[in-house]
Protein backbone atom coordinates (compact mmCIF):
# COMPACT_ATOMS: atom_id res chain seq x y z
CA UNK A 1 0.00 0.00 0.00
CA UNK A 2 1.15 3.43 -0.94
CA UNK A 3 0.25 7.07 0.49
CA UNK A 4 1.28 9.57 -2.09
CA UNK A 5 1.20 13.14 -1.98
CA UNK A 6 3.03 16.00 -3.97
CA UNK A 7 3.23 20.03 -3.75
CA UNK A 8 4.97 22.69 -5.84
CA UNK A 9 7.32 24.68 -4.19
CA UNK A 10 8.60 27.92 -5.13
CA UNK A 11 12.33 27.67 -4.14
CA UNK A 12 14.93 26.07 -5.27
CA UNK A 13 16.27 22.16 -4.82
CA UNK A 14 19.05 23.14 -2.85
CA UNK A 15 17.22 24.61 -0.08
CA UNK A 16 14.37 22.48 0.30
CA UNK A 17 17.29 19.92 0.64
CA UNK A 18 18.76 21.95 3.53
CA UNK A 19 15.87 22.04 5.22
CA UNK A 20 14.84 18.39 5.15
CA UNK A 21 17.62 17.13 5.52
CA UNK A 22 18.06 19.44 9.27
CA UNK A 23 16.57 16.58 10.87
CA UNK A 24 16.91 17.64 14.73
CA UNK A 25 15.29 21.05 13.17
CA UNK A 26 11.67 19.71 12.31
CA UNK A 27 10.96 20.12 15.88
CA UNK A 28 11.04 24.01 14.54
CA UNK A 29 8.36 23.97 11.65
CA UNK A 30 7.18 20.26 10.63
CA UNK A 31 3.33 19.57 12.35
CA UNK A 32 4.05 15.94 11.47
CA UNK A 33 7.19 14.89 12.03
CA UNK A 34 7.19 16.72 15.25
CA UNK A 35 11.22 15.54 16.40
CA UNK A 36 13.04 14.22 14.62
CA UNK A 37 17.41 13.30 15.68
CA UNK A 38 20.48 12.32 13.89
CA UNK A 39 22.09 13.05 11.07
CA UNK A 40 20.51 12.31 7.30
CA UNK A 41 23.41 9.98 6.08
CA UNK A 42 22.84 6.61 4.57
CA UNK A 43 22.83 3.96 7.33
CA UNK A 44 22.31 5.61 10.12
CA UNK A 45 19.48 4.88 12.14
CA UNK A 46 17.44 8.38 13.10
CA UNK A 47 14.59 8.83 15.80
CA UNK A 48 10.72 10.04 15.07
CA UNK A 49 8.17 11.26 17.03
CA UNK A 50 5.29 11.42 14.67
CA UNK A 51 1.94 13.16 14.85
CA UNK A 52 -0.57 12.10 12.83
CA UNK A 53 -4.15 14.15 12.98
CA UNK A 54 -6.71 12.66 15.07
CA UNK A 55 -4.47 9.30 15.76
CA UNK A 56 -2.16 8.48 18.61
CA UNK A 57 1.29 9.73 18.62
CA UNK A 58 4.06 7.47 17.49
CA UNK A 59 7.42 6.64 17.97
CA UNK A 60 10.02 5.40 14.65
CA UNK A 61 13.82 4.47 14.68
CA UNK A 62 14.52 3.70 10.88
CA UNK A 63 17.05 3.04 8.96
CA UNK A 64 18.33 6.22 6.18
CA UNK A 65 18.46 3.59 2.92
CA UNK A 66 19.39 6.70 0.37
CA UNK A 67 20.66 10.02 0.22
CA UNK A 68 20.82 11.32 -3.49
CA UNK A 69 22.07 14.80 -2.93
CA UNK A 70 19.23 17.44 -3.43
CA UNK A 71 16.91 14.65 -5.16
CA UNK A 72 15.92 11.95 -2.96
CA UNK A 73 16.18 10.75 1.20
CA UNK A 74 14.71 7.39 1.95
CA UNK A 75 14.36 5.71 5.49
CA UNK A 76 12.61 2.79 6.06
CA UNK A 77 11.25 1.35 9.62
CA UNK A 78 9.35 -1.46 11.15
CA UNK A 79 6.73 -2.13 14.00
CA UNK A 80 8.95 -4.36 16.64
CA UNK A 81 9.85 -6.71 14.15
CA UNK A 82 9.98 -6.60 10.23
CA UNK A 83 6.94 -7.87 8.02
CA UNK A 84 4.34 -6.79 10.58
CA UNK A 85 3.91 -3.20 9.72
CA UNK A 86 7.21 -1.78 7.83
CA UNK A 87 7.42 1.61 5.97
CA UNK A 88 9.02 3.21 3.52
CA UNK A 89 9.18 6.85 3.90
CA UNK A 90 10.31 8.57 0.64
CA UNK A 91 10.97 12.30 -0.31
CA UNK A 92 11.67 13.68 -4.02
CA UNK A 93 12.59 16.35 -5.82
CA UNK A 94 12.11 17.31 -9.15
CA UNK A 95 12.58 20.42 -10.56
CA UNK A 96 10.67 22.18 -12.96
CA UNK A 97 12.56 24.89 -13.38
CA UNK A 98 15.29 27.13 -11.70
CA UNK A 99 12.84 28.51 -9.31
CA UNK A 100 10.28 26.07 -9.01
CA UNK A 101 10.31 22.07 -7.74
CA UNK A 102 8.14 19.18 -7.50
CA UNK A 103 8.07 17.42 -3.58
CA UNK A 104 6.65 14.17 -4.21
CA UNK A 105 6.03 13.09 -0.32
CA UNK A 106 5.05 9.33 0.11
CA UNK A 107 5.38 6.06 1.90
CA UNK A 108 5.25 2.21 0.86
CA UNK A 109 3.56 0.16 3.57
CA UNK A 110 3.89 -3.53 3.35
CA UNK A 111 3.67 -6.06 6.63
CA UNK A 112 0.16 -7.87 7.79
CA UNK A 113 -1.03 -5.42 9.90
CA UNK A 114 -1.44 -2.79 6.90
CA UNK A 115 -4.85 -3.64 5.63
CA UNK A 116 -6.05 -3.42 8.96
CA UNK A 117 -4.77 0.04 8.97
CA UNK A 118 -5.22 1.03 5.36
CA UNK A 119 -7.91 3.81 6.35
CA UNK A 120 -6.37 5.22 9.12
CA UNK A 121 -3.69 5.21 6.47
CA UNK A 122 -5.42 7.32 3.40
CA UNK A 123 -7.34 9.62 5.80
CA UNK A 124 -4.99 10.45 8.79
CA UNK A 125 -1.32 9.46 7.60
CA UNK A 126 -1.74 11.69 4.30
CA UNK A 127 -3.62 14.44 5.99
CA UNK A 128 -0.48 14.71 8.17
CA UNK A 129 1.78 14.29 4.69
CA UNK A 130 0.05 17.36 3.43
CA UNK A 131 0.42 19.59 6.58
CA UNK A 132 4.36 18.51 6.35
CA UNK A 133 4.30 19.68 2.59
CA UNK A 134 2.02 22.70 3.28
CA UNK A 135 4.88 23.45 6.24
CA UNK A 136 7.57 22.95 3.84
CA UNK A 137 7.10 25.10 0.80
CA UNK A 138 5.87 28.20 3.43
CA UNK A 139 9.65 27.39 4.80
CA UNK A 140 11.18 27.18 1.59
CA UNK A 141 9.57 30.13 -0.11
CA UNK A 142 10.01 32.20 2.89
CA UNK A 143 13.96 31.34 2.65
CA UNK A 144 13.93 32.34 -0.50
CA UNK A 145 12.07 35.71 -0.46
CA UNK A 146 14.99 36.63 2.55
CA UNK A 147 17.68 35.77 0.23
CA UNK A 148 16.01 37.70 -2.41
CA UNK A 149 15.45 40.85 -0.82
CA UNK A 150 18.58 40.64 1.06
CA UNK A 151 20.42 40.27 -2.66
CA UNK A 152 18.04 43.27 -4.19
CA UNK A 153 19.77 45.40 -0.88
CA UNK A 154 23.19 44.52 -1.49
CA UNK A 155 22.80 45.22 -5.03
CA UNK A 156 21.42 49.05 -4.16
CA UNK A 157 24.65 49.74 -1.86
Amino acid sequence: MEVYTEICIDSTATTIWNILTDLNNYSNWNPFLTQVAGEAKQGNIIHIHVEPPGLKSMNFSPTIIKKEENRELRWKGKFIIPGIFDGEHIFILEESSERSVRFIHKEIYTGLLVSLMQKQLNNNTKQGFELMNQALKEKAESQRAIALNQSSINERF
